[in-house]
């Protein structure tokens, strides 16, 4: 009996509206204060922004990601550019292992996008190390990182939601 998570059904092309309405909705949820649970809350713009550049390069990339960037250092009141460059290196890497990833489920994708969002946030401390006179930040400022990793299941599953073709088959159409 062999195992596989392949789905039968067959995906449509993302239509652009959806993918910066979807953007946008993380920009929001950025700015939303957790308050004592934001430690756990993963950075949402990062992973939309990864997800798609996984998905739809042709749509998003660097660009987007260094504008996205400068709307969340200026919702958070941090330092100008740590986002911006943070999303930069996020989008470049997500672009670069877009093929490799596509090829997993989505358990496996996450496994692939641990390390991206790990190197995302890593820059993200070394502008706060540089801006705050070197203050290094503890190691549980890596902890959205890995929470976001977790949340890549769903979250693909989410995203797809409305690009999915109904199972039912036409036996007039030849494909």
């Amino acid at each position: 009996m062999q195992f596989t998570n392949r789905s039968n059904r067959i995906l449509q092309p993302a239509r652009p509206v959806f993918v910066y309405l979807s953007l946008f909705f993380a920009l929001l949820l950025d700015y939303v204060p957790f308050g004592a649970w934001s430690d756990y809350v993963p950075d949402f713009v990062a992973l939309v922004l990864a997800f798609w550049c996984i998905r739809e390069p042709l749509y998003i990339g660097m660009g987007f990601g260094f504008l996205l960037g400068l709307l969340v250092d200026i919702g958070q009141g941090a330092a100008m550019g740590q986002h911006a460059l943070a999303y930069v290196v996020l989008a470049f890497l997500a672009n670069a292992l877009a093929r490799r990833v596509m090829w997993f489920p989505a358990l496996l994708q996450a496994v692939h996008v641990l390390p991206i969002l790990l190197i995302s946030q890593v820059t993200m401390a070394a502008v706060h190390w540089v801006a705050e006179n070197g203050q290094v930040p503890e190691l549980s400022y890596f902890l959205p990182s890995i929470v976001g990793a977790i949340a890549w299941v769903p979250l693909t599953y989410i995203l797809l939601f409305p690009q999915f073709q109904p199972v039912d088959r036409d036996e007039n159409r030849p494909i």
